[in-house]
C-alpha cells in the first residue's frame, strides 16, 4: 500500500472516529441520560469503540508506513479521545498529504 494511499484513508478514519465521538457525546449520552434510553449508549459507544481502535491503529502504522512524525502521532491518538481535537488532526494529515511527493506509474 502506498503511503499517499493510506494517508488518504487515514484522513478518512480519524473524520468518521471524530464523528463518531461527538454523535456518541452529543447524541446517545443525551439519549440515555434526558430521554432514559440506555440503549443508545450501547449501540452509539460499540461502533465507536471499534472506530477508535481502528484510528489508534492506523496512526501507529502509519507512523512507520507514512511515516507520521512522534508529535503527529501523538496528537492523532489526542485526537481520538478529545471531541472536534479530530478536525485539526484532519488538516495537518491533508497538509501532509498536499507536500507529499504524487506516485508514479
Amino acid at each position: 500500500m502506498s503511503p499517499r494511499f493510506f494517508l488518504k484513508l487515514l484522513i478518512i478514519a480519524c473524520f468518521v472516529e471524530g464523528i463518531s465521538t461527538l454523535v456518541l457525546f452529543g447524541v446517545a449520552m443525551p439519549m440515555k441520560y434526558l430521554a432514559g434510553q440506555p440503549e443508545w449508549v450501547s449501540v452509539v459507544g460499540s461502533l465507536h469503540g471499534l472506530l477508535f481502535i481502528v484510528a489508534v491503529a492506523m496512526f501507529l502504522i502509519g507512523r512507520v508506513l507514512v511515516p507520521l512524525t512522534g508529535r503527529m502521532t501523538i496528537l492523532g491518538l489526542v485526537g481520538a479521545v478529545l471531541p472536534f481535537v479530530f478536525l485539526y488532526v484532519d488538516v495537518l494529515l491533508v497538509r501532509i498529504l498536499r507536500e507529499m511527493p504524487e506516485e508514479t506509474s
